[in-house]
C-alpha cells in the first residue's frame, strides 16, 4: 500500500482540526467524531489546546483508504504560531487548504497558499461551514480566484447553502475544461478537433493537480460530514503517494522535537530515501553550521560538523495511532528515541531536502520577568527547552542585566509560553512590554585586519574580514579568500563560528542579517614547546584567540561598511464602508502607513497598504471609531524597510561590547599590556 504525507493548513477556526476528526471518523479511525469545544479531539493533546480550542503543536495521526495510508498532519491556524506550519511544510506530499464559507479568504489563506504554490506542493481546497448562516458558494469562488489569484477547478456545486442540509453535489464544472487548457496545449486542440471525453479531463486534471498546476475545490461541512468522503476520494485519486527508494542511502529531515515524560527528546522525522532501523548510529545536522547556535563540545565531529545518534526505539504512525516497529523505510514519518543532541531541522543520514525559512522570522520581543521566589537559572532553562521545539523562539540571555529576552509572534503565543511555564515547569512569569525586532544591513563595504601580536593586538591570531552587502533575504554568507590549508581547520572553524554569533548584535545592537563576511587575511603561531617540556600555550595559538580577535575585527569592518536599521512592515487590508476611507487616511499617515491602492464594491471600500509592525496595534484600535465599527482589518508582515521616522531604535548589548575596545578586552583577555 502507497503511502500519503498529508498537511491540513487554514486560517484560525477555518475548522482544520475538526475536518481532521471527520476524516478519521470517515475512514473507520474513530467511533465518535472529537469535538474542538469539548476538547475531545485527537490531535489536540496539549492541555492548552483543550482549553484554548485552538491547535498550537502539529500533530500526526494516520489512517488507511483503499489504496494508500495517510499520515495526515494537522497544523495550527493562528498567525502566532505559523513556526509550526513552516516545519511540516518540508516533509509533506500534499495538502488540503481549508477556507470558511462564512468567514471566505483570510490573511492567512492567501499567505499559505502562496508558500504552497511556491514550494509547487499539490493543494486540494475545501471550502468549510456551508452548514452555517451566512454561508457562500460561489461568492467565496470568486473571491477566491481574485485574492489568492491561483487556477481553481470546482468539483461541484452546492444544495441548500447555509441550512443544517446542506450537501455537496459532485460534477465537474464547465470551467474546467479552460482551467486545464491553460496549462496543456495539446488537451486544447483535442478539444476543438475531436472533443474531450470525461475520462481524459479526468485524467489531465490529477496531472495537474500532482504538479501543483490547478487546485481542485471541494464544498462541504466538516460538521455534518457533507462533502467530505468526495474530499477523501479526491485525496486518494489526485495526490501524489510519497517516493523514495527504501534500499537507497538514508536520507531524513527532522521536523518536530518534544520531550517525553522522563524529559528525554523525541525527533519526528520523515524519512525521503533508505530505511531508519533501532540501534542504527546515524549522522545528524546538515553539516553546514549556518548559526545554529551549537557551541563546541556538543558532540559534533570536528571533520564534517556533524555528530551521530544511535536509535535506541522507533514508531511509526499506523491506524490512528503510533506502534513501535524495528525499522522506518522511505516515505514514512517516525518517532525516535535516542538522539540526545538532535534539533529541529536536522538531516539524517545524507542531507536533502533543505528546510529553509519560508514564513517571516518573529518580529516581536519581550523580556520574561520571573515572578517571586522564580529559579532564574531554572527559567533559563525551561526557554531552552521550549527554544529546542520552536527555534523561531529566540533566547537571549543579558548577563549583565541579569534577564531573559525571547522573540516571538504574538500576544497569543506569550500567553501560551506563560501558560506552559506554568503547567509544565512550575515557573510564574510575566512579560514586559512587547517591543519590535529590528535588523541591521549592511550599506556598502568594510574590512579590516588585525595581525599576529601587532598594533595592540594581544591575541596569537591574524585575522582579516570584509563585510558585503547582500540582496534581501539572503541571510548571512561566509566565505573565505585565503588558503583553507594555511592554518588549522579548528581555527577556520572558530572564526566563521564567532562571526555568526558576533552578527547577532550590530552597530545598534539588532542581528545583522544580508551580508557576505569573506575572510581576506589568516595567520597563528604554529604549536611551540620548551625542551623536555609540554605545549607552551604562552606562544601558541588556540582556538581562543581567534575567538577573541574576530569580534573586535568584525565590528571593524561593519563601521567601515556602515549598517542600516531595518523595522519590520505590515501588509495591511481594510475593508470599510467606501464614504469612511477620507477619514481614515491621514490617520494611516500619521501612523506612517503608505497606502498603495483602493478599490471597493457595493458601497464598500477597500484600502491596501502598508504600515510598520510597531503601529499595527495601534490601528487594530482606531479602526472601529473611524469606520462605525464596521471597518475590518488584516496584516501580516511582508517586508522590512529603513527606519526613517522619529530616533534610531537601539538594542541593549548583551554581549563583551567589541565596539569599546578597552572594555572588550578587559572583559575577555587578561594579556593586555603583555
Amino acid at each position: 500500500m502507497h503511502l500519503l504525507n498529508l498537511g491540513i493548513l487554514a486560517h484560525v477556526d477555518a475548522g482544520k482540526t475538526s475536518l481532521t476528526e471527520r476524516l478519521l471518523h470517515t475512514a473507520g479511525v474513530t467511533d465518535e467524531i472529537g469535538s474542538v469545544d469539548r476538547g475531545s479531539t485527537r490531535t489536540d493533546t496539549l492541555a492548552l489546546e483543550r482549553q484554548r480550542g485552538i491547535t498550537i503543536k502539529s500533530a500526526v495521526v494516520s489512517f488507511p483508504l483503499d489504496s494508500v495510508t495517510v499520515n495526515l498532519i494537522d497544523t495550527p491556524g493562528h498567525p502566532d504560531f505559523i513556526a509550526e506550519v513552516e516545519r511540516v511544510l518540508g516533509v509533506l506530499d500534499g495538502a488540503v487548504l481549508v477556507v470558511s464559507a462564512v468567514e471566505g479568504v483570510q490573511a492567512q489563506t492567501r499567505v499559505l497558499m502562496r508558500t504552497l504554490r511556491r514550494l509547487r506542493i499539490p493543494t486540494l481546497v475545501f471550502v468549510n461551514k456551508i452548514d452555517r448562516r451566512g454561508a457562500r458558494g460561489a461568492s467565496v469562488l470568486d473571491e477566491m480566484a481574485r485574492r489568492l489569484s491561483v487556477p481553481l477547478v470546482p468539483m461541484g456545486t452546492v444544495a441548500g447553502l447555509g441550512t443544517r442540509a446542506a450537501r455537496f453535489v459532485p460534477g465537474l464544472d464547465p470551467s474546467a475544461l479552460d482551467v486545464l487548457a491553460d496549462h496543456d496545449d495539446d488537451l486544447l486542440a483535442a478539444y476543438v478537433t475531436r472533443g474531450i471525453s470525461d475520462g481524459r479531463l479526468r485524467a489531465a486534471l490529477a496531472d495537474q493537480t500532482r504538479d501543483g498546476l490547478v487546485h481542485p475545490v471541494w464544498f462541504g461541512s466538516a460538521i455534518t460530514g457533507a462533502g467530505v468522503a468526495e474530499l477523501v476520494a479526491g485525496v486518494e485519486r489526485l495526490l501524489p503517494p510519497a517516493s523514495g527508494d527504501p534500499d537507497g542511502p538514508l536520507s531524513g529531515t527532522v521536523f518536530k522535537v518534544e520531550r517525553g515524560p522522563a524529559g528525554e527528546k523525541i525527533a519526528y522525522a520523515r524519512i525521503f530515501s533508505g530505511t531508519l532501523r533501532v540501534r542504527d548510529r546515524v549522522p545528524l545536522g546538515d553539516g553546514r553550521q549556518e548559526g545554529d547556535g551549537r557551541q563546541a563540545g556538543d558532540g559534533r565531529q570536528e571533520g564534517d560538523g556533524r555528530e551521530e545518534g544511535r536509535i535506541t526505539a522507533l514508531t511509526v504512525f499506523d491506524h490512528g495511532g503510533d506502534v513501535r516497529r524495528e525499522e522506518a523505510g522511505a516515505g514514512r514519518i517516525a518517532r525516535l528515541w535516542g538522539l540526545g543532541g538532535v534539533r529541529i531541522g536536522d538531516a539524517l543520514g545524507t542531507p536533502g531536502r533543505s528546510a529553509g525559512h519560508h514564513f517571516a522570522p518573529p518580529t516581536l520581543e519581550t523580556v520574561v520577568v520571573p515572578g517571586p521566589g522564580a529559579d532564574r537559572r531554572a527559567l533559563h532553562l525551561a526557554l531552552t527547552q521550549l527554544a529546542e521545539q520552536d527555534p523561531l523562539i529566540g533566547v537571549r540571555h543579558d548577563e549583565l542585566r541579569k534577564e531573559t529576552s525571547v522573540s516571538l509572534y504574538g500576544e497569543v503565543q506569550k500567553e501560551v509560553i506563560e501558560a506552559t511555564l506554568a503547567d509544565e515547569y512550575g515557573l510564574d512569569v510575566t512579560f514586559r512590554e512587547t517591543t519590535t525586532l529590528c535588523v541591521e544591513r549592511p550599506a556598502g563595504s568594510g574590512a579590516a585586519v588585525e595581525f599576529n601580536r601587532k598594533d595592540g593586538n594581544p591575541f596569537l591570531a591574524t585575522v582579516g574580514l570584509r563585510v558585503d552587502a547582500a540582496p534581501p533575504g539572503s541571510g548571512v554568507r561566509f566565505g573565505l579568500e585565503v588558503e583553507l590549508g594555511s592554518m588549522p581547520y579548528a581555527f577556520f572553524k572558530a572564526v566563521e563560528d564567532t562571526v555568526r554569533e558576533t552578527l547577532g548584535q550590530g552597530l545598534h545592537g539588532w542581528q545583522v542579517t544580508d551580508c557576505a563576511v569573506t575572510m581576506t587575511h589568516s595567520g597563528y603561531s604554529p604549536r611551540q614547546s620548551h625542551a623536555h617540556q609540554g605545549f607552551d600555550k604562552s606562544m601558541s595559538s588556540t582556538g581562543y584567540d581567534f575567538r577573541g580577535l574576530t569580534p573586535l575585527v568584525l565590528v571593524e569592518a561593519l563601521r567601515r561598511a556602515r549598517t542600516v536599521v531595518y523595522e519590520p512592515m505590515h501588509r495591511f487590508r481594510i475593508e470599510a464602508p467606501a464614504d469612511t476611507l477620507g477619514a481614515l487616511l491621514p490617520v494611516l499617515a500619521r501612523l506612517g502607513a503608505v497606502p498603495e491602492s483602493t478599490g471597493g464594491h457595493d458601497r464598500v471600500g477597500v484600502l491596501e497598504g502598508a504600515v510598520p509592525a510597531a503601529r499595527v496595534h495601534e490601528l487594530g484600535q482606531r479602526l472601529p471609531g473611524l469606520t462605525r465599527g464596521e471597518g475590518e482589518l488584516e496584516t501580516v508582515f511582508d517586508h522590512y524597510a529603513p527606519v526613517t521616522r522619529g530616533p534610531l531604535p537601539e538594542r541593549p548589548r548583551t554581549d563583551h561590547n567589541p565596539l569599546d575596545r578597552k572594555e572588550y578586552l578587559l572583559n575577555v583577555t587578561r594579556r593586555v599590556g603583555d
